[in-house]
Formats: structure tokens, sequence, C-alpha cells
């Protein structure tokens, strides 16, 4: 009897992936937990295991197609005892029928699938420089490997394209991109970009072609199409946009109780912890504490009705070289600031080297977002679904600002930072969401914090 190879959920949120790279093919033996193909979604890249031993009958999803969770991507045998004869290879044409519905799950689209990818190339290499060269438009074919028995790494792609680069330093008028690795742009004139492969006019906004503006390439444009993450990031972004009224608010807070805390106690913390105290675990204090006396921004929009979560489980907005990345840290409320320190940079870790589980990106119920020190006042993010709040951090900077000393208001310089929140106004209404929001700058402003 076959056993079916299915998509599983790989994130909250997630419920479609694009076929990466089958890593066998139809009429190979595998072995239990032998990786079978790779998957790209919005919140990270697997590789899908083998649920059992046997013979691969069918491939049923081809390389570049965009499938639901749930559906079946493969078949395997296993009582066969050696290679299929008539087994037909993976085929566009192939059934995607979920072994059941994914009740409510936004975006799911079979009629929209990606092209078929071209063959992968023959040539050895790393899982990260194939996915490199193939985002970069580099073949693998003429590159020499310095990796274990010649295999390609991602820094031969590199430095392979460094060299083109060096070689083609600019395209002239009648080359497009093709000479630097980058995808040709359509000559001028030629009319309005076309949407990239996996695009769909079903997936764009709604509203009459006549009423959007287009843009036609000119000469020195560089036209990169989406890769498959990046592609999902943006659907999912628009749909959260879409599905939940965002409304804004941002406070101002001194910073000054953490920042004489943390210069305290930094040097003593790195020697018994091993790595370094940051400001992001105040924040993600100060946040968990509030979220326990505002229940409703701990929630969910649920079939008509709002579910107040139990647990709260910060997720944690993480850059990464593919994109973002939503690593959940679990029972937060249960933690010191010790204890959220160290889940957070565990996370952090795992996500900047590609090590987290599908396991590590789901549950979370409120999300902190951090986007660096870089001349950041304050912005208000998008929320993550189906959650209907996410804090997002400023820079922190020095300004001068009125204090009462002694009776008398006086100007001194303080170390302030905005922070901002974006709410779902179908769950949450202005006060309950100020309150929480003045709760944060009170519990940072207080800095009773015991490390």
């Amino acid at each position: 009897m076959r056993t079916g190879v299915e998509l599983p959920a790989l994130g909250e949120s997630v419920v479609e992936g694009t076929v990466s790279r089958w890593l066998v093919a139809a009429g190979d033996r595998v072995e239990v937990d032998q990786p079978l193909v790779e998957v790209t979604t919005d919140k990270v890249d697997a590789e899908i295991p083998s649920p059992v031993a046997g013979i691969v009958v069918e491939i049923l999803a081809a390389e570049g197609d965009v499938v639901p969770v749930g559906a079946r991507l493969a078949e395997i045998d296993p009582e066969a005892s050696g290679a299929q004869t008539g087994v037909s290879p993976a085929s566009p044409s192939a059934p995607l029928a979920p072994s059941a519905p994914v009740a409510g799950a936004p975006g799911i689209r079979p009629e929209s699938k990606t092209a078929p990818a071209p063959a992968p190339s023959a040539a050895r290499a790393t899982p990260v420089a194939r996915r490199l060269a193939d985002e970069s438009q580099v073949s693998l074919d003429g590159i020499t490997g310095s990796g274990s028995a010649g295999r390609i790494t991602k820094q031969d792609v590199l430095r392979h394209t460094q060299t083109q680069t060096q070689t083609h330093p600019g395209p002239k008028a009648d080359e497009g991109w093709a000479a630097s690795g980058q995808p040709a742009a359509p000559p001028v004139g030629s009319g309005p970009v076309a949407p990239t492969s996996g695009q769909s006019s079903k997936s764009r906004p709604s509203g009459s072609r006549a009423s959007r503006p287009a843009y036609t390439p000119v000469e020195g444009d560089r036209v990169i199409p989406m890769s498959p993450m990046r592609r999902i990031i943006a659907e999912h972004m628009v749909y959260s946009k879409h599905i939940s009224p965002h409304v804004g608010t941002v406070t101002e807070v001194d910073m000054s109780g953490v920042v004489a805390l943390r210069a305290a106690r930094r040097v003593a913390f790195e020697a018994a912890n091993g790595f370094g105290l940051t400001f992001l675990p105040f924040i993600v204090y100060a946040v968990v504490r509030a979220l326990k006396e505002f229940p409703a921004l701990n929630a969910s929009v649920i079939e008509g009705a709002i579910v107040e979560k139990k647990n709260i489980n910060v997720g944690l907005a993480v850059e990464t070289e593919k994109g973002l990345v939503v690593p959940v840290v679990r029972n937060a409320d249960r933690l010191s600031l010790s204890g959220l320190a160290a889940a957070i940079d565990e996370v952090a870790q795992r996500a900047r080297t590609k090590k987290l589980s599908a396991d590590d990106l789901q549950g979370g119920t409120f999300t902190v977002s951090n986007p660096g020190r870089k001349g950041n006042l304050y912005g208000f993010a998008i929320i993550n679904q189906p959650q209907v709040g996410i804090v997002r951090m400023g820079e922190m900077v020095k300004k001068p600002v009125v204090r009462t000393l002694a009776g008398e208001d006086a100007i001194v310089i303080r170390p302030m930072m905005h922070i901002a929140l974006s709410y779902d106004h179908r769950a949450v209404d202005g006060a309950p969401a100020n309150g929480f929001l003045y709760r944060i700058r009170e519990g940072l402003e207080q800095a009773e914090y015991d490390l």
C-alpha cells in the first residue's frame, strides 16, 4: 500500500509552500527520515523527510509549484523491493489535492502556481550554495568547488559572482543584465513590467488594470525577480493589512533607569552567562508584564470570536539574509529577566545560522520588532497574523527634556526611546491599547528588574 508524503504545517499562519528542489527522483529507494524535498515558505526553508522506507513511486509536485498545507507531494511504496517501472515523474498537471481542507486558511489559491523551475544543475553543491546560485541566476556548472569532495560552497558562489561583476562591470544598452548575472530587463518601450513567475493576476490587489499605474523600465534599471520566500512574505503582509484594521499609537520612554542598571550589571552578567546583555530583554520583559494586565492584546480573532490566550509566547522579528523570520520565546511570563535574555539570545543565534525548526516559529501570541539603531525614530510594524498587536522599538537617543529636580523644573539630557504599537481595531479599542503602551513605558522608566 502506498504512503503519501504531505506538506506539513511549517509555522503558524503558513498555509502554502513552494517546492524548491527535489532531493530524490521517482524510482529511488529512500529510508525513514531521509530528506525528500526542499520547501520554501515565508517563515523557514525546510526539508521534508520520508515517513517510511521504500520506493518513491510517484512525485506529484514539480519544482516551482506552490502547494497548500496538506497537499500530497509524493507517494512511497514501503513494500516495493526495487526500482519500479512505469513510474511517472513530477508533472505540472499532477493532482495536488490536500488530504483534508484547510478551513479558513487565507491565501490558498490552488490555481496560482509558479512556472516549473529549470532542471537543477548536476554539479555537487551544498543546499545553501544551490539556493544562492538560483537567486543570483548563476550556473553552478562553471564554478569550481572548494568544499568536501569538491562540493561547491556558498563562498565559491560569491567569489564566482564577484569575478563576473569585475569582468563585466556594467551592461551595455543592448545587453540587459545578462552579462552581470542579473535577469535581463525588458527593452525600453516594451510596456509595463510583467509579474514574476508564480504571481498570478488573482494574487494582486483588486481593481481594474487601467486604474493602476505601470512603470516601463529604462536603461540603468535593475529588475530583480522576487525569490519564493520574498514573494510569500509580501503576500502575508498584504493579507495582514487587508484583514486587520491597523491602528497605531506611540509613546516616548525615558530609558535612564534601564541604561544605568545595564551599565552596572553588564560585565558581571556577561561573565556569568557567556553572552552580552542588550536592551531587548528589558523591552520584552516590560511587554510581558503589560500583557498580563491587558490580555486583550494577547489574543486572536477567530471565526467571529476574540480568543484571549492563556500562554504568553512572544515572537521576536529577526532579520536574516533571506528575509524576516519571527522565532518564538514560549511562556515568556514565567521567565526572569536573565531567563528572557538567554532565550532571546538562543533563538536569535539559531535564526541567523539557519537552524530554526518549524516548532520555533509556531504559537506566538504577540510580537516585538527591533529594526536596529541606525536613524530609526519610530515606525508602525504590520501585525503578524493571527495576532492582534505588535510593538516596534525605536532608536535610543539622548535628548533635552524637562524634569522636576528639587522642586524646580530643569532641562536635562536623557536617553529617550520611542515605542510604537500597531493593533487590530477589530479586537482592541483605543483605551486598552493606550493603557497597555503606558504600562510598558511605566515599567521601563521604573526599571525594577531583578537580574
